[in-house]
């Protein structure tokens, strides 16, 4: 299920971003008494970020926020693209639960701006993360250098069903 953010899910945002599994192609695990000061009691409660839950307990997140025009790899000249961003809890991998639920996002996404390209990077090292792109439906735009790390930057576009 996917939902917003609850306190009861501090704990969670805490595991998220101090696995060092987890956050190995993400710039490394934060400390994790610098998280228990840092995050709020209720975290992650904005817009386009969802708590995907699975028997009553968060077991990751998704979430859709614009893509920085700073940063290489777009898909408009505006820039500006929505762009998907997921973290599990690594006993949550490898059951399907990404792809169900970025799948579901994507869904959200595609009814609430039809027409809209949804962009997705990763490193080229992250096999999960390539293939649960492939997957989803994302295509290959290009390739580049950041973070010290070749990036595999694709985008995904809804069908728009003809009038």
């Amino acid at each position: 299920m996917l939902r917003e953010s609850e306190a009861r899910d501090r704990a969670a945002f805490i595991e998220l971003f101090a696995s060092s599994e987890v956050r190995t192609y993400l710039g490394g695990p934060q400390p994790r008494d610098e998280l228990e000061r840092a995050v709020p009691d209720l975290p992650g409660r904005r817009p386009g970020l969802f708590v995907i839950e699975l028997a009553g307990a968060m077991i990751g997140t998704i979430e859709l926020n614009r893509r920085d025009a700073e940063r290489p790899g777009h898909v408009r000249p505006d820039a500006g693209e929505a762009e998907l961003g997921y973290m599990f809890l690594p006993e949550a991998w490898g059951c399907g639960y990404a792809a169900e639920a970025c799948a579901a996002a994507l869904g959200w996404f595609a009814d609430a701006l039809p027409g809209e390209p949804v962009v997705l990077c990763t490193q080229t090292a992250n096999d999960r993360s390539m293939r649960l792109a492939a997957k989803l439906g994302f295509t290959e735009v290009q390739r580049f250098e950041e973070w010290g790390a070749e990036q595999w930057f694709g985008v995904w576009s809804p069908v728009t069903p003809p009038n």
